[in-house]
């Protein structure tokens, strides 16, 4: 069966909000210390204590937003430990994360200094599992009330008398679970009080964002809607994708079958139906969709590496990785009425991070060069496509061996995303251009590709899985021919004159 794609670029089918490609960071394993801070008498290049080499590697594929301080961390994070002296500040026990000692040296300052690096948004997660409303209402203030307040004058007196900005604001994290183990109804009322307190301070509005459901727990949505949708700016959802159909079948990250292979990808797609349907529950609600959707934690989640902390979550990142962030950026698109914010978990050195150090030593994943490479989609309109493709096939088992999407930038750039799922075959893939005008098309592509199915990079060959430039295609008038090589995500760049 041939693969045909047929893309209207004269028709837009929304906006692809930048915030699609945001990041997570939560205090666990080795995300925040070593990866993000090193403190400023290490002797890796850093700002302020923050590695120099980490931000610029992140600020090259413009990261948009970044959460923080969690994840489950959250709902046992006191803000008012990790503010102060370093010497003065309270050590604690992280009780979800391997039980090793947190000694808060990376705290509010040092978070709101790193996104002003990366020149993000931050994302605050509040504490409403073992928190106060006075708490969160302080932590508020102390960040964005720009006047005299008992909160501001501390922020002075620990070094920042402007106040930040801070736009993005969850009232609690999987508050279903490790955020409390609460019952909907229970949350829904506890999230109308708690927002109350999340007020706006001066010119500084923020986006209040409920927590969301588990996977497909309908009717964690349907009790918050039908309860709180006229509080809220947004909701969150959490989708982890592991190979097996129970959580304790997660496999392993590197050297897997090709079972593993094909039911990760498989399991990826399914953030589609999850969307859906939760999508439909909040627009019986809310219609007019002003109550965003932000998926912010997402990505694979496999057995940690041998001979690492279990509590620390480290695993190695494949092109199978690479596969899922992908298809999962693809999906997000053609939601891109609903879904306003995603955030892969998580950005260093925690299950798909974009990033593993070592050290001194920092190498680049495959899902980072898919982050990479899918950039030029931030803020771009989304172009309507009708893709028919051939099935890839394994053990009885179909999913659609292509996956595709196009958008057009401000400066009338067409940019195609394409991924061959197929771990051993080819796909020869016809694209008719609808409405293209202009005399002239120039094209030219990259490709991320490997010979093996667990090709990933190590400190030892950190470019063992990195992009290349694309050829195998050819022009003829409005259609273009391209062939995908197997386990591969190509974007072609088109500029019509």
């Amino acid at each position: 069966m041939a693969n045909q794609v047929t893309i209207h670029v004269d028709q837009s089918a929304g906006t692809i909000n930048r915030n699609i490609y945001g990041h997570f960071s939560e205090h666990l394993g080795r995300c925040i210390y070593e990866g993000f801070w090193v403190g400023e008498d290490s002797p890796i290049p850093n700002t302020a204590g923050i590695r120099n080499d980490v931000v610029e590697a992140l600020r090259k594929i413009k990261i948009p937003v970044l959460r923080w301080p969690g994840g489950c961390f959250a709902d046992e994070y006191h803000w008012k430990d990790g503010i102060g002296p370093n010497e003065n500040r309270k050590q604690m026990v992280n009780t979800h994360w391997g039980g090793v000692v947190e000694n808060n040296h990376f705290g509010t300052h040092e978070f709101m200094l790193l996104c002003e690096m990366l020149e993000c948004e931050p994302y605050i997660s509040g504490n409403v599992g073992s928190g106060t409303v006075q708490e969160m209402s302080e932590w508020v203030e102390y960040m964005t009330f720009d006047g005299v307040s008992p909160m501001a004058e501390l922020r002075g007196q620990n070094g920042h008398e402007k106040p930040w900005k801070i736009k993005y604001f969850g009232v609690g994290n999987e508050n279903w679970g490790c955020g409390g183990n609460m019952r909907p109804e229970y949350y829904a009322d506890l999230y109308r009080q708690f927002q109350t307190y999340v007020r706006n301070y001066g010119d500084n509005k923020i986006h209040k964002i409920a927590c969301g459901p588990n996977v497909d727990d309908y009717n964690w949505m349907e009790v918050l809607m039908a309860n709180a949708h006229r509080h809220m700016d947004a909701i969150s959802l959490h989708y982890y994708t592991i190979p097996g159909e129970f959580w304790t079948e997660k496999g392993a990250a590197t050297g897997f079958s090709e079972s593993d292979w094909f039911g990760t990808l498989k399991k990826a797609l399914w953030m589609d139906e999850l969307i859906t349907k939760h999508s439909t529950i909040m627009d019986r609600h809310d219609p007019e969709k002003r109550v965003g959707l932000i998926v912010d934690e997402w990505g694979t989640w496999f057995d940690v590496e041998p001979g690492t902390n279990p509590g620390f979550l480290y695993q190695q990142n494949t092109i199978r990785d690479a596969l899922v962030a992908g298809l999962t950026f693809h999906i997000f698109h053609d939601h891109c009425d609903r879904v306003e914010m995603a955030n892969i978990a998580q950005v260093v050195n925690v299950l798909q991070s974009v990033i593993l150090t070592e050290g001194e030593k920092m190498i680049l994943t495959p899902t980072y060069h898919v982050f990479d490479m899918f950039k030029v989609h931030q803020d771009a309109e989304l172009l309507y496509n009708h893709t028919v493709t051939a099935d890839y096939e394994l053990d009885g088992n179909k999913i659609p061996q292509v996956s595709v999407s196009a958008s057009k930038d401000k400066n009338g750039i067409i940019h195609i995303s394409l991924c061959n799922v197929s771990h051993k075959d080819e796909a020869d893939l016809k694209i008719d251009l609808r409405g293209l005008t202009g005399s002239q098309v120039k094209i030219s592509g990259t490709e991320l590709k490997a010979t093996t199915m667990d090709a990933h990079n190590t400190f030892e060959q950190p470019e063992n899985v990195a992009p290349s430039e694309f050829t195998a295609f050819k022009l003829n008038g409005t259609d273009i021919d391209v062939k995908l090589a197997p386990m591969s995500v190509t974007v072609l760049e088109l500029i019509a004159e």
